[in-house]
C-alpha cells in the first residue's frame, strides 16, 4: 500500500524482464507474484513524472498481468473500452521506458492507438464501443477460421451505454467466440450468482410464479407485518440474480463475480475460459486506485493527477525564492457555467439539468447539490440525453444540456430529429470546445461549430471571455427554441463575471478595435490572440459572439471598407465560422479577399494545450507572420479603376 508518489523509481525486477521481452510464462512463480506490486509502484511512479489518468489503471493490474499470461497477445486481441485504465497495458507492451512521455507532444497516447503498438488493437477514448469493436474481430476471425480469441474489457460506467447493450444483444443472437470482462469498480451490479441464480431467474419468468406472485401480493397485503417481510425477501433475492439473469437471458455465458484482484484465481479462470465457445461474460470486482491510500479513499478526486513537482532543496546559506506577486484568480470555464446553474436555477423553477456522466468534468457539482430533484446525470449515454431534454422541453421545462463538444458528436441524430426538426427550448452548454490538449484527437472539440451551423433552427454562440459565457448562457436559455454555447477547456483570460445576467441581443456582434486595411472577425476564446495581431497590425478586430446568425450588416459593412477579412475560430474550417461568413459575402455578391484561421483538415494529436494552438496557426503570430509576407497583386475594379490588394 503506497500513501506517496514514489520519487525515485522504484526496483522492479520482474516487470524489467518483461520489458525486456522475456515471455509471462517464463517467469517463475515468485516472479509472477510479485509483477502486480512491481507494476503498481511502476505505473506510481511514471504517474507522477509525467501527470494523466491512473485510478482506474491501479485497479486493473492484476486483470491486465492475468490477461497477458494466459492470451497469445498480440495475436490474441484485447481490446479496452475508454482505454484510461490501459496504462498497465502499456507498460506490459515494450512501452515501460516512455511512459513519462504519455499525453505529451511527440510521446505516448493516453489512450491506446492502433499507430503506437500492434497490442493496441482498437483506437479508443470514448466509451461503450470495445465489445462491437472486439464482435466485429471475433466474426472476421471465425471467417477465415483463425483460432485467435478476443477479448473486450468494460468498465461498469461504459457498460451503461446503449450501445455496449446493442453490442450485447447482437452478439447473443449471433454467438461469436468472444469473451467479455466487465470491470466492476463501483459494485453498482450485485454481487451474488450462480446455479442458485438460474434457478430462480427460471422460476420469476414462468407462468405459474407470476400467477403465484400476483395472488401472494393480493392476500398479504392486507396483513402489513407479512406484506413486508415478502417484499424484502423478494428484492433480496432479486438483488442475488440480477446480474447472472441479464446476461443470461441476452445470450451469454455469465461467471462472477470474482475479486480482480486476486492474480491466481484471474488467472485460473481465464484459462478455464479461453477456449469456450460462444460469447462468455466474466464479472470481475476490482477497486479503482487500489494500492494507494489517497485514490482509494478519493476515486473519482484521483481518477487523474498533474505531473507531481518536486520543490528543490535549499542550501543552508540559500534565502528562499520570494512568495509570487498575488494575481486575479482565473475561472474555468465549466465553473462559470456551474455558477450560472445554480443562479438560473434559483429564480426559474422548470429549469432541468442533464449531464451524460459528466458531473464533475461539467462543473455541476453544487447545482446536483443543491438541487437534487432536478438533475439527471444518465451515465454514459449521450443520446439518450438530448431526448430526454426534449420530452422534457415539450412538457413545459428548461432543459439544459451540459455535454463535451466531442460528445455531443454521439447524439447527433437525436440533436436534429428530436430537438431540431420540432424547435423544441434545449439549451446546450458545450463544453471542451476546440483543442482540448493532452486527451489528444479522440477529445478535441474540433467540429461542433461545423456540424451545429448546418443544422436549421440551431442559434450557435461562441463567448470570448468568462463574462460574456456566463451572459451568453442567459441568454441562450431565454432563447425559445435550440440554442447553443460552446466553450473551451481551462481557464479565461480573467475578466470580471458580472453577478447580474443580461440577455444580449442574438446575432450582433460587438466592433472592439476600429483599424484599417484588415479585419479580424474573432469567434470565441482565441479573442485575445486577435487583439494581439490587431494591435500589431492595427486592424480592425470583432467579437463576433454568434456564429448562427450571424451579424450579417456588420460583416458587409466591413467587406466595403476593408481589403481584406480574417476569421478566427478553434474549430475546422471546414464548414466552421469562417465558411459561413464566405457564404455570406457570396450570397450578396461581395468580392473581398477573405483567409480563415482555424484548424486544417486533419486529426490533431496530443500534447499541450498552447503549444496545439501555435502547431495549429491559430495564433497571433501566424496572422501576424501571414499578412506580413502575403503577396501583393491586382484586380480590375472598372474600366477606370486598379484595386490593389492583398490576396489570400
Amino acid at each position: 500500500m503506497f500513501d506517496e508518489l514514489p520519487i525515485a523509481r522504484p526496483s522492479t525486477p520482474a516487470l524489467d524482464k518483461i520489458d525486456q521481452g522475456v515471455d509471462f510464462s517464463q517467469l517463475s512463480e515468485d516472479e509472477l507474484q510479485a509483477l502486480p506490486d512491481e507494476l503498481r509502484s511502476y505505473l506510481l511512479y511514471s504517474a507522477g513524472q509525467s501527470g494523466g489518468h491512473f485510478g482506474a489503471g491501479l485497479g486493473v493490474v492484476e486483470l491486465t498481468i492475468a490477461l497477458h499470461r494466459v492470451f497469445d497477445t498480440p495475436r490474441d486481441r484485447i481490446v479496452w473500452d475508454v482505454g484510461h485504465q490501459a496504462y498497465p497495458h502499456k507498460i506490459l507492451t515494450g512501452r515501460m521506458q516512455r511512459m513519462n512521455t504519455i499525453r505529451q507532444a511527440g510521446g505516448l497516447a493516453g489512450f491506446p492507438k492502433r499507430s503506437e503498438s500492434e497490442y493496441d488493437t482498437f483506437g479508443v477514448g470514448h466509451s461503450s464501443t470495445s465489445i462491437s469493436a472486439a464482435m466485429g474481430m471475433a466474426l472476421a476471425a471465425a471467417r477465415e477460421n483463425d483460432p485467435r480469441r478476443v477479448v473486450a474489457v468494460i468498465g461498469d460506467g461504459a457498460i451503461t451505454g446503449g450501445m455496449a447493450f446493442e453490442a450485447l444483444a447482437h452478439a447473443g443472437d449471433v454467438r461469436p467466440n468472444m469473451l467479455v470482462i466487465l470491470n466492476d469498480n463501483q459494485m453498482s451490479i450485485g454481487r451474488n450468482t450462480g446455479g442458485l441464480a438460474k434457478y430462480f431467474a427460471k422460476i420469476w419468468a414462468s407462468k405459474t410464479y407470476i400467477s403465484m406472485r400476483e395472488g401472494g401480493k393480493r392476500a398479504l397485503k392486507k396483513i402489513k407485518p407479512a406484506w413486508d417481510l415478502a417484499k424484502r425477501t423478494e428484492e433480496h433475492m432479486k438483488g442475488m440474480v440480477a446480474p447472472g439473469t441479464l446476461f443470461e437471458e441476452l445470450g451469454w455465458h455469465y461467471i462472477g463475480p470474482i475479486d480482480g484482484h486476486d492474480l491466481p484465481q484471474l488467472v485460473q479462470t481465464l484459462e478455464n475460459m479461453r477456449d469456450l465457445k460462444g460469447p462468455q461474460f466474466l464479472h470481475v470486482l476490482t477497486m479503482k486506485g487500489k494500492g494507494y491510500s489517497p485514490a482509494e479513499a478519493d476515486p473519482i478526486g484521483f481518477h487523474a493527477i498533474n505531473k507531481l513537482e518536486i520543490k528543490p532543496t535549499l542550501e543552508a546559506d540559500e534565502a528562499p525564492p520570494p512568495p509570487p506577486i498575488p494575481t486575479l484568480k482565473k475561472v474555468k470555464y465549466q465553473d462559470v457555467f456551474g455558477q450560472w446553474l445554480c443562479d438560473m436555477a434559483a429564480v426559474d423553477d422548470r429549469l432541468l439539468a442533464i449531464t451524460p456522466a459528466m458531473c464533475e468534468g461539467s462543473g455541476m457539482v453544487t447545482y446536483a447539490q443543491q438541487y437534487p430533484e432536478r438533475f439527471f446525470d444518465v451515465a454514459i449515454a449521450e443520446q439518450h440525453a438530448v431526448t430526454l431534454a426534449a420530452g422534457m422541453a415539450c412538457e413545459g421545462a428548461k432543459p439544459v444540456v451540459a455535454i463535451y463538444s466531442t460528445f455531443l458528436q454521439r447524439a447527433y441524430d437525436q440533436l436534429i430529429h428530436d430537438v431540431a426538426i420540432q424547435k423544441l427550448d434545449v439549451t446546450f452548454a458545450i463544453d471542451r470546445a476546440g483543442l482540448v490538449g493532452q486527451d489528444g484527437p479522440t477529445h478535441h472539440g474540433a467540429f461542433d461549430i461545423s456540424y451545429l451551423r448546418c443544422i436549421p433552427n440551431m442559434v450557435i454562440g461562441a463567448p470570448s471571455d468568462e463574462n460574456e459565457c456566463r451572459q451568453m448562457l442567459y441568454t441562450a436559455y431565454r432563447h425559445a427554441g435550440p440554442a447553443a454555447i460552446r466553450y473551451p477547456r481551462g481557464t479565461g483570460p480573467g475578466s470580471l463575471i458580472e453577478e447580474t445576467m443580461t440577455e444580449l441581443p442574438i446575432g450582433k456582434a460587438v466592433l472592439v478595435r476600429p483599424g484599417q486595411g484588415v479585419a479580424i472577425l474573432n469567434f470565441g476564446a482565441l479573442f485575445s490572440e486577435a487583439m494581439k495581431a490587431g494591435e500589431e497590425l492595427d486592424a480592425t478586430v470583432v467579437d463576433m459572439r454568434w456564429i448562427k446568425p450571424l451579424d450579417e450588416e456588420l460583416i458587409l459593412e466591413l467587406a466595403s471598407s476593408h481589403d481584406l477579412l480574417i476569421t478566427l475560430e478553434e474549430n475546422a474550417v471546414a464548414g466552421g465560422a469562417g465558411s459561413a461568413v464566405a457564404e455570406l459575402l457570396c450570397r450578396n455578391d461581395i468580392l473581398c479577399p477573405i483567409k480563415h484561421f482555424g484548424i486544417a483538415d486533419n486529426f490533431i494529436e496530443h500534447g499541450n494545450q498552447a503549444a496545439l494552438r501555435e502547431e495549429s496557426l491559430i495564433s497571433a503570430d501566424a496572422i501576424v507572420t501571414y499578412i506580413q509576407n502575403r503577396p501583393l497583386i491586382s484586380l480590375k475594379a472598372s474600366a477606370n479603376d486598379t484595386v490593389v490588394y492583398h490576396a489570400s
